[in-house]
């Protein structure tokens, strides 16, 4: 039977990764985290004996090697994420999102697992932060590992921008406003878009990429974007000022324009292939992927996709 493990899969995307896995395959699911009270959370619902959960983390290389025993596929969720965090706790980031996912590779590569796919950040693309820069080393590190095994396991990253309505995004956050009275959401600058991306539409692209994936690939999707004004006002609300915090991007950018040369467009999406293995459409000069260059979603589509999260 088909086996796979999920690192970090007690969060968001590792629970609707696994909900669809247990709906669409028969396969053997590990949940692999090191916070119990999300492993007890899921068990509420899991009813089948086909998902057993693994307390670990990916710092550990001896907890990870006997999780991942006769595992075939991991996607690696787990990371630590909170950007203002990183900023304070730097050593912690680099320990869990740089040495946790090599962990994670060298350990997949010595159980002779068939694939691998590290889950990257649109923050990773001309990174400002810490947690970008090692979103950037993760992607390196899969490039890496990639060419290392050529015959054996095959790893591969998917790099998106923040999830519609995931933990700390700004649609919780103002629905909780909004339920407290609030009516002027706070928005930190007129300007600002960002791209829409849903948890759903994540675990679709996460297994469309395990299917297309042959070695070493980054891929992202192609996505519309909106204003964040505009997301306001698809929430009945106003908006107010409240200032651009450090290191915060005016527009979300999944592909810069130096990185652009290196990415081809293949199958309606954005791909970064081994070195020699390129397929597909080359970008034209000085092409980016930014959310105030894609095409934007109006207040009324805006408030139509609401009501999916």
């Amino acid at each position: 039977m088909h086996r796979i493990l999920i690192t970090g899969g007690g969060g968001s995307y590792g629970q609707a990764l696994t909900r669809r896995l247990l709906a669409i395959t028969e396969a053997e699911i590990c949940v692999y985290s090191r916070d119990e009270g999300k492993h007890a959370t899921m068990a509420a619902w899991v009813d089948t004996e086909r998902v057993r959960f693994f307390i670990g983390d990916v710092r550990d290389r001896a907890r990870l090697r006997l999780a991942l025993r006769n595992v075939d596929t991991v996607v690696h969720a787990a990371a630590l994420k909170q950007v203002p965090a990183g900023e304070y706790n730097p050593t912690e980031f680099i320990a869990t999102n740089i040495g946790g996912t090599e962990n994670v590779l060298v350990e997949a590569l010595e159980a002779g697992c068939e694939k691998v796919l590290v889950l990257s950040s649109d923050k990773a693309s001309s990174p400002l932060t810490l947690y970008g820069t090692t979103k950037a080393a993760g992607e390196a590190l899969v490039r890496a590992f990639g060419a290392y095994s050529v015959d054996r396991t095959k790893f591969a990253a998917v790099r998106y921008g923040n999830v519609a309505g995931s933990r700390g995004s700004v649609i919780p956050i103002w629905r909780e406003m909004i339920s407290n009275g609030e009516t002027r959401l706070p928005v930190t600058d007129s300007a600002m878009t960002r791209f829409w991306f849903t948890l759903d539409e994540a675990v679709d692209f996460s297994l469309w990429s395990l299917d297309a994936m042959r070695g070493g690939e980054t891929f992202v999707p192609s996505l519309q974007g909106f204003r964040v004004i505009d997301l306001a006002a698809a929430m009945d609300c106003d908006w107010r000022l409240s200032g651009i915090r450090a290191s915060e991007k005016i527009a979300e950018l999944l592909v810069s324009a130096d990185e652009a040369p290196h990415f081809r467009r293949w199958q309606g999406r954005l791909v970064r292939f081994a070195d020699g293995a390129e397929q597909g459409e080359a970008l034209p000069l000085g092409f980016e992927m930014r959310s105030d260059r894609v095409p934007m979603l109006r207040v009324e589509q805006l408030r139509e996709k609401l009501k999916d999260v």
